[in-house]
């Protein structure tokens, strides 16, 4: 029934402005400012775009809500850090990052952090 439809994605935030400059200005996406009052549509490469609506109770997502894939995830936390984003530490028996936010301990080589409203996001290390 689907196989064909063009789904995406969306979110919500609790401040339109902050999520727009976040995502618009720190993270570098094109962000589109819909017709509808409280909506922001980013452009992801490829065609792809993700909805954000504001919510008045919004709560923030306790999962991974985008993955940003780079080539070398050093550099992505680097460029970030040098733009304000704080990378998230975890320090769980079997669950560590560490000093710069990095999961090193198998799988990709990954790094998450929040946008203004909560919402956790990573960059993760894949060939490109």
């Amino acid at each position: 029934m689907f196989k064909h439809t063009k789904a995406f994605s969306g979110f919500s935030v609790d401040d339109m402005q902050k999520a727009r400059e976040f995502y618009g200005n720190i993270l570098g996406i094109d962000v589109e400012e819909l017709e509808m009052p409280g909506l922001l549509s980013l452009h992801i490469a490829g065609g792809s775009h993700i909805l954000i609506y504001t919510k008045p109770n919004h709560a923030p997502a306790t999962f991974t809500i985008l993955n940003f894939p780079v080539a070398d995830i050093a550099k992505a936390v680097d460029e970030l850090t040098a733009r304000g984003v704080q990378f998230e530490i975890y320090n769980e028996e079997n669950f560590k990052t560490d000093e710069r936010g990095i999961f090193r301990d198998g799988g990709p080589l990954i790094a998450w952090f929040k946008d203004p409203a909560g919402n956790i996001l990573s960059v993760i290390e894949q060939a490109q």
